[in-house]
């Protein structure tokens, strides 16, 4: 053992160190310096180039998805500026769409890149992959069962939205609850219910969904008049309310269509049932359906036709005596007439007592 590495109890001072020693070992120093350089210098530009590569090629794919999904808003607004897009499309729902897609591409852009530029990191240090390997499948594998139901609502509303079975500001019926769709997320969607309860469903827990705001809706009226009516008649006067109702606003953009009479929907001895439909924008059908009541009625009412439910028309053209029908009175109902008191039967004499 060299007396330079050794410290004394009395004395805490090193030994000093010979000049043949400090020679020795700079010499040792350089040899091995030299002998490793150039696997230093090899490893350090491997990891240098592998991490400006990593870098640049996500930089490269987050501003290839930034500007695919400014191209997508734009042409949204484009649409948007016509007849038919406003009445389509949602610039709310576009945008927080396109934002949730282009969020998860990002994520999934960055976690493969960076991902595999730290594995190749790792071998570049001659580092065994395959042990770290099995150990990050094994721990995926827990992770996974442990939170099966996050990762089903993240994998739910990943392809709710690629799908785009729904959005903001669509009525939607999911099964557990249904309303209006205020916000769309990668694990929750929140609806807000008929009286203002805001309902936070979980995307996994989605079976069905019924969008009640895509493509079109339909309107449909009952009109119940009397048997006796003239059919013909009463579709005429159907006919001129419903149309002076398409040409006015804004009912020329809420209907679709022609308002049709599509006929007897059913025939009784008291009564019978006309079904009137229209095509409408989606979620504007029970409007329709309430002004197409409106008017309906007050065209039956100005045309002379009852509806069933009214003053009965025998009622008003009846002109004959109320107690025509009546019976006379009866000279037995009274017990003191002279009548009543022929018919009472006499009674029977009582015997006598014999002593």
């Amino acid at each position: 053992m060299s007396w330079s590495a050794l410290l004394t109890a009395d004395d805490p001072q090193p030994v000093p160190v010979t000049l043949d020693e400090a020679a020795e070992r700079a010499t040792n120093a350089a040899g091995w310096v030299e002998e490793n350089w150039s696997t230093w210098l090899n490893t350090g530009l491997r990891i240098l180039l592998i991490l400006i590569v990593a870098f640049l090629l996500r930089m490269a794919i987050r501003r290839a998805l930034t500007k695919l999904i400014e191209r997508m808003n734009r042409s949204a607004q484009a649409v948007e500026g016509t007849a038919l897009g406003g009445l389509l499309v949602n610039a709310e729902r576009r945008r927080q769409r396109s934002e949730a897609i282009g969020s998860v591409l990002r994520s999934v852009a960055s976690f493969v890149i960076l991902g595999t530029a730290g594995l190749m990191i790792l071998g570049a240090f001659q580092i065994d992959l395959a042990p770290l390997l099995a150990s990050a499948g094994v721990a995926g594998v827990a992770i996974g069962f442990g939170a099966r139901n996050l990762v089903t609502d993240f994998l739910s509303g990943v392809f709710m939205i690629l799908e785009d079975q729904y959005g903001v500001g669509d009525s939607v019926d999911a099964g557990v609850a249904s309303g209006e769709v205020i916000e769309v997320g990668l694990r929750v969607t929140k609806l807000r219910g008929d009286n203002g309860e805001i309902w936070y469903v979980r995307n996994g827990e989605i079976k069905r969904i019924g969008n009640l705001s895509q493509g079109w809706a339909t309107a449909a009226v009952d009109v119940t008049v009397r048997p006796t009516e003239d059919l013909d008649r009463v579709q005429s006067v159907i006919n001129e309310a419903t149309a002076s109702m398409a040409k006015e606003e804004p009912w020329n953009e809420r209907l679709w269509g022609p308002v049709e009479i599509l006929g007897l929907n059913e025939v009784l001895l008291d009564s019978m049932t006309i079904r009137v439909s229209a095509k409408t924008m989606p979620g504007k059908a029970l409007g329709v359906e309430r002004e197409l009541r409106w008017r309906i009625k007050r065209a039956l009412d100005a045309a002379g036709i009852r509806i069933v439910g009214g003053v009965p028309a025998q009622a008003e053209e009846s002109t004959a005596d109320p107690t025509a029908a009546m019976a006379a009175p009866s000279a037995f109902a009274s017990t003191t007439s002279p009548q009543s008191a022929a018919a009472t039967p006499i009674p029977p004499a009582k015997p006598e007592l014999s002593k």
